[in-house]
């Protein structure tokens, strides 16, 4: 039980860091910097790409491209 509470854990800080960093590449380098589609990096995204992983993050830009319309 133990041993699954921690794998969980892990797990979930694994993604959250993995989708914090693609956040920040796509910021930084894919997106020009003078755009309105930029991701922040807080709480909402740490939390979102932690448990959602790599869709996470698309559904967060999904849904900044979302409210540019």
């Amino acid at each position: 039980m133990r041993k699954k509470i921690v794998g969980v854990i892990i797990n979930f800080l694994i993604r959250a860091v993995v989708g914090m960093a693609l956040i920040f590449f796509i910021n930084q380098y894919i997106i020009p910097p003078d755009s309105s589609i930029n991701v922040g990096l807080n709480a909402v995204s740490f939390l979102t790409s932690g448990t959602l992983g790599i869709p996470g993050v698309g559904l967060l830009y999904g849904i900044m491209c979302y409210q540019i319309l």
